[in-house]
């Protein structure tokens, strides 16, 4: 169970990270999807840094378990809502199919973490 909860962790940790990069260097195609859906300009670089702190979170959590119990579930909060939000904004299964994907690895990460 514990090398699951790694793997997990790695994943959904470089994949927020790297979303995070995208928000924080504002890049053109992460700022326009997150316009499409309702968010402001400058809510951008605070939805980065939850990212970054979850990952964070996950990372020190393999030594700190309460700290990646709460970072999963801040992921799973967070890719949720991503996916309710294009919902909301009208878009087809392909528009917000990564989001549900992160969800689902954010969800199997916080199952392995409270299964430890």
């Amino acid at each position: 169970m514990t090398i699951a909860l790694w793997i997990f962790s790695i994943l959904i940790g470089l994949a927020s990270t790297m979303s995070a990069m995208g928000k924080f260097t504002k890049m053109e195609s992460t700022v326009a999807t997150l316009k499409s859906v309702g968010v402001k300009e400058a809510q951008v670089p605070l939805l980065g840094a939850l990212e970054l702190a979850a990952a964070l979170g996950l990372l020190v959590g393999i030594w700190v378990p309460i700290l990646g119990q709460l970072a999963s579930v801040g992921l799973v909060l967070y890719f949720a809502t991503a996916v309710v939000m294009h919902i909301r904004a009208g878009h087809k299964a392909n528009g917000f199919a990564p989001a549900l994907i992160l969800t689902l690895v954010s969800l199997a990460t916080l199952i392995f973490q409270f299964a430890r």
